[in-house]
């Protein structure tokens, strides 16, 4: 469902395209509502796949109020001349206002309005050929459940819907997470093998989002710096206090010593995270490509930090603490969106962007900037709503490594993709004093067109030679505010662009070009190598073109498919402009024909049937196992290369685990307080046999004890009393058992002794029998028998 439109008619030369609303079936009410459906008066076409409507970040959910940027584009060569842009509710059908979600914000209006009867909607603000569009959206208040961006496509006589495809995005309202704290319980990693991820760093804080108080002339992000690390490492979280190397990168920019305190610890890291500084803050993605980097995780080390100055500012950032790649099934993530506000790193006062500096007197802990901090804040809201979020983060998998534990492969390129090493630093000379590479240089101390310092840093690996003292490690230069200058000449200051020139030529393809001039030479004297001219190409009333289409030269011929004997080669060319009446170019881009190489010989390969399977390789547990072929044809009919040995997994039953004690405790006091007693020690199994490992010994021992002897006397007779009485108690006791063996008629041997255990864990059996002796005359054959006991052993899980 799309907006209404009038009946609109667009006359270019040699064509006329004519749009008409239609009603829909529904009852349809009062103008002011979108309540018409736009069709072409020609073919209408579903599904095509040469146009997208795309949110940056490809986000599965949006933050509320947060603002993400639009972009509908079509792919070579395709291209559209007109479009409509919505946004509705879930479930609605954009009859009534309340069925449109969020708000759009025009970036160019020489591309973009918002459509006249149709105010929600966006279009084109001229029907011409273009291949690109894109706004800004700002997500609906909390509450607002799932929303439904939606394009339509014209071209030419074609009008494109898409309803559930690349012109349809939909999204779900995402529970805010701003402000948590990070010390939540870190779980232990049960995943296995490793895993490589990419994360992306989208940032979206702009004059055009962010306007109040926006810095024009120094706006930048600084030098990302992070790892991933162990649950033992913290690089900053909320509610604790900034390191010296997040000091540095909160006021600095500079990730220098940052980098230095996460090398420090060792196997806690597993790879350094880092991404170059972007000057300014914001640029479109056509014109620079958001930063990424790529990083490792395993068991271990599955959590990944990283941090980023908002510059220039007192001490913020933004970035994430301690996140999570390992997943509760024992996997790894597959993507992870995170929007970012800034934070206060509590080490300096300020309150506004380019407040001066106030270093804190006692250092504050690191906490999320809110809208209610102070008013002269650039993110103050007396209401006290979210600020919108200044930078998006995307983390994705790219491959996973080694075996892992539960896996449904996503993708086969998923599994076999290999993880690279992480480069390693080079050393530097002199001989006897090892250091590392120089890091990259700092953000300027200054940030107006004054001069300041700029810095880089070394770390010294090792000294060979202790009598011989190492050069610094430090690196200091003057350079300019970065408002003054590109990154390639930090001291040439120039002018705004001038607008374009006419284009050269009065109809069909030509140039154009802008010019712009140096404000501010450089202080030593040197040249300005800054660009001063900038020439494009431009296009004026492209209906003139010819039918016919541009196309460029031929390219070379590939490589023929053959190695021997007759194959193919093929070359290309592509075309530089389609023909202007949209009809498709007649010009061949494809030449194939054929080549002929050495002859091939006709029986390369004689091979034995396979081998046997080898035994496994182990014993237990996992294992190889191969088998081998052998080549009987001669080395004279050519190289075969078919495969003369084949080596696949096996599996014998696990490996027997043996039992596992504590040590000994200490041996107790002796049971007595005179005479002869006993004392007793006692370990715990700590780990149970498995798969038929070594049973576990004694838990309990005992050894004797003599202490001095008891007074004579009242003492001796109480304790020969007492013995006489166990005595008697024993004896009475084994009559009684002897009592119990007869039975009537018969005399009964004593039990035998109890059986070995049936199993050595799981639950076994024991048994022990009582036989006849002798069997009286009177006795009963059914009350004179054997007799069998039987009971239960190692009960204990196997």
């Amino acid at each position: 469902v799309f907006s209404r439109l009038d009946k609109i008619s667009l006359q270019l030369p040699g064509n006329t395209f004519a749009f008409t609303e239609e009603p829909s079936e529904r009852a349809v009410k009062a103008d002011g509502y979108c309540s018409r459906v736009l069709r072409a008066q020609s073919n209408r076409k579903e599904g095509n796949n040469e146009f997208r409507l795309r949110v940056e970040g490809d986000p599965e959910s949006y933050h509320p109020g947060s603002t993400y940027r639009v972009t509908v584009t079509a792919s070579s060569p395709s291209y559209f001349r007109g479009f409509t842009l919505i946004a509705l509710k879930e479930g609605t059908e954009g009859d009534k206002d309340e069925d449109y979600a969020g708000n759009f914000q025009i970036i160019d209006e020489e591309e973009t309005q918002f459509m006249t009867n149709c105010p929600p909607a966006v279009t084109e603000s001229t029907p011409r050929r273009r291949t690109s569009i894109q706004v800004f959206w700002t997500a609906p208040p909390s509450g607002s459940s799932c929303v439904i961006l939606k394009a339509s496509i014209v071209q030419k006589r074609i009008i494109y819907f898409q309803d559930e495809g690349s012109l349809t995005k939909r999204m779900c309202e995402k529970e805010s997470v701003y402000g948590e704290a990070t010390d939540r319980p870190l779980l232990d990693c049960c995943a296995c093998g490793t895993a490589k991820y990419r994360v992306t760093f989208y940032g979206n804080w702009s004059e055009k989002i962010h306007p109040k108080d926006y810095p024009r002339r120094a706006n930048h992000w600084s030098a990302i710096i992070g790892a991933s690390h162990s649950k033992n490492y913290v690089l900053w979280e909320y509610g604790g206090f900034a390191s010296e190397g997040v000091k540095q990168v909160a006021e600095l920019g500079s990730p220098v010593k940052m980098e230095e305190e996460i090398r420090q610890k060792g196997d806690e890291v597993l790879t350094v995270i880092k991404m170059k500084a972007q000057w300014p803050a914001w640029q479109p993605l056509n014109v620079r490509a958001a930063p990424s980097a790529e990083f490792s995780v395993d068991r271990t080390r599955h959590l990944m930090s990283f941090l980023t100055m908002l510059g220039p500012s007192p001490d913020w950032n933004v970035g994430l603490s301690a996140e999570d790649l390992c997943t509760k099934e024992c996997g790894w993530a597959q993507k992870v969106v995170q929007d970012l506000i800034p934070w206060d790193a509590g080490t300096d006062g300020g309150v506004t962007y380019e407040s001066p500096n106030k270093p804190t007197v006692t250092q504050d802990k690191i906490r999320p900037l809110t809208s209610l901090d102070h008013p002269q804040s650039p993110f103050y809201d007396p209401e006290g709503g979210a600020i919108t979020p200044v930078a998006r983060v995307v983390v994705e998998r790219i491959a996973r490594k080694g075996e892992q534990c539960n896996i449904v492969p996503d993708n086969v390129d998923d599994i076999v993709a290999d993880i690279a090493q992480e480069e390693k630093e080079e050393d530097d000379t002199p001989e006897t004093c090892i250091y590392s590479n120089w890091s990259p240089w700092s953000a300027c101390s200054s940030a107006t067109c004054e001069t300041g310092k700029r810095m880089r840093q070394r770390m010294l690996k090792a000294q060979l030679d202790l009598s011989v003292p190492c050069p610094h490690t430090q690196d200091f230069e003057p350079c300019m505010g970065p408002g003054c200058s590109d990154e390639d000449a930090s001291t040439c200051m120039m002018s705004e662009w001038i607008t374009w020139s006419p284009c050269s030529v009065s109809c069909g393809l030509g140039t154009r070009s802008r010019e712009r001039y140096v404000k501010q030479f450089p202080e030593d004297g040197s040249v300005c190598t800054l660009p001063t001219e900038e020439t494009e190409n431009c296009v004026v009333n492209e209906e003139c073109f010819p039918s016919s289409c541009l196309v460029t030269e031929w390219g070379e011929w590939d490589v023929c498919s053959a190695t021997c004997g007759l194959g193919m080669k093929r070359r290309e060319r592509m075309v530089k402009m389609p023909p202007a009446d949209g009809s498709i170019c007649g010009a061949e881009v494809l030449e194939v024909e054929k080549c002929m190489m050495p002859e091939c010989h006709t029986i390369p390969c004689l091979l034995t049937p396979w081998s046997d399977w080898s035994d496994c390789s182990v014993t237990c547990g996992k294992g190889l196992r191969t088998r081998q072929r052998m080549l009987k044809s001669p080395v004279e009919l050519g190289e075969c290369t078919e495969e003369l040995e084949q080596v696949e997994k096996c599996m014998l039953p696990e490996c027997p685990i043996d039992c596992v004690m504590s040590e000994w405790t200490e041996w107790s006091e002796c049971n007595k307080s005179c005479g002869k007693g006993h004392t007793i020690r006692t370990r715990i199994v700590t780990l149970e046999p498995q798969f038929g490992g070594d049973p576990c010994p004694e838990t309990i021992q005992r050894k004797k004890c003599k202490l001095r002897k008891c007074n004579q006397g009242q003492a001796n007779t109480d304790e020969k009393k007492r013995r006489k009485e166990q005595r008697e108690k024993r004896r009475s006791k084994q009559g009684r058992a002897e009592i119990a063996s007869e039975h009537p008629g018969c005399k009964m041997r004593p039990w035998s002794n109890w059986t070995e255990c049936t199993k050595l864990c799981g639950g076994g059996i024991q048994e022990r029998l009582m036989t006849v002796k002798q069997r009286f005359k009177t006795a009963q054959l059914s009350s004179c028998k054997d007799r069998k006991e039987i009971r239960a052993c190692n009960v204990h899980p196997c």
